[in-house]
């Protein structure tokens, strides 16, 4: 039985929606994270301070208290942000990030940016502020394929960007491309990238095998094999601009399984073991703490937790099924089983 210790990790982007399911999900993460950085796609979504410090003080309600979590909040960027309330948040310690949705690219992005363009004068403001803009990289024309959607937003919306803004720091989240990890490689100084346990787990084939798999539709969307062992060297590589981000997004069983699915893969309740698999696969043990537990913090500007945690390799059965108050989830690897558990467990 293999073992591993190292510090306790941050998830960098995660989805605890509101109300019931909030207090479901919440103590996944914060048992096995120390910090994590909350997405702000809620309804009606999180656009200004009021909003996240509400958000927050909830969120906050729902942690354990046997849990040592602190939840880092985003604000969801529209063509109308102010940029001098969104900055003041980020100088007061309220906003860790703000967070660009295109209009209509996955989950509860109604509201969000209509062309890069119309937000020019924030991203000065963040720019100059050093505030991370945080990505969802897709360009969302109708005639645009939805395997090709990260690519088209690397070359259309990502590049000129950073070409316009020298100095803006940026996260491309849930990179699930050989393109937008070698962009991100391109600029150590300035990017970063996340990357979610099931784009390094699976390829599209995933979706069909069998019959259609709606538990493994997220967005974006899983990709050619190519890809997955694109971010796979990525992630185990070593490089200080790769961190974990789950991407954990609940959405209850029966929404998932409609007519009309919902995008999102629920991870938090086996996220650490599911990274590890990745990592014992690539023989990249020793790697693992970097990309877990030190890459996210050192982006960020913030110290590691001090905390340490041991993990060793034994197959753990996942439950099928996780009740909330208004139905069920069905977790990564529900109804299997996980290979890496927390030792005390």
């Amino acid at each position: 039985m293999r073992r591993l210790t190292f510090r306790r990790p941050d998830d960098w982007h995660v989805h605890f929606r509101d109300g019931a399911m909030l207090e479901t999900v919440v103590p996944h993460t914060a048992r096995a994270f120390g910090r994590a950085i909350v997405m702000p796609n809620l309804v009606p979504p999180v656009t200004d301070r009021a909003s996240a410090s509400a958000y927050r003080d909830r969120i906050v309600a729902a942690v354990p208290q046997d849990a040592d979590f602190t939840p880092l909040m985003t604000c969801y960027l529209t063509d109308h942000t102010d940029p001098a309330d969104l900055i003041a948040g980020f100088r007061e310690g309220l906003f860790a990030a703000a967070k660009l949705y295109p209009a209509h690219a996955t989950t509860n992005s109604a509201h969000g940016v209509s062309s890069i363009r119309a937000i020019d004068g924030v991203l000065g403001a963040m720019a100059d502020a050093g505030m991370p803009l945080l990505t969802h990289g897709e360009i969302t024309r109708p005639e645009v394929d939805i395997f090709d959607r990260e690519k088209g937003f690397v070359d259309e919306v990502l590049i000129p960007t950073l070409e316009r803004f020298p100095t803006l720091r940026v996260v491309m989240e849930h990179i699930t491309t050989r393109q937008g990890a070698e962009l991100v490689a391109e600029h150590p100084d300035r990017m970063g990238a996340t990357i979610t346990p099931q784009h390094l787990l699976y390829n599209r084939n995933a979706l069909f095998a069998g019959g259609l798999r709606p538990h493994m539709f997220c967005l974006p969307i899983l990709k050619r094999a190519e890809h997955q062992e694109a971010l796979r060297k990525a992630a185990t590589s070593g490089r200080s601009n790769y961190f974990l981000g789950t991407d954990t997004a609940p959405h209850l069983r029966h929404l998932k399984e409609a007519d009309c699915g919902c995008a999102g893969v629920f991870s938090a309740p086996v996220a650490i073991g599911a990274y590890l698999k990745v990592f014992a696969e690539e023989d990249a043990l020793d790697r693992f703490e970097a990309f877990a537990s030190l890459n996210g913090p050192a982006f960020y500007g913030r110290a590691p937790n001090e905390a340490r945690v041991t993990y060793e390799e034994r197959a753990t059965p996942v439950p099928a099924t996780i009740a909330t108050g208004e139905g069920e989830l069905v977790p990564l690897f529900g109804g299997g089983s996980v290979d890496w558990i927390e030792a005390s467990q």
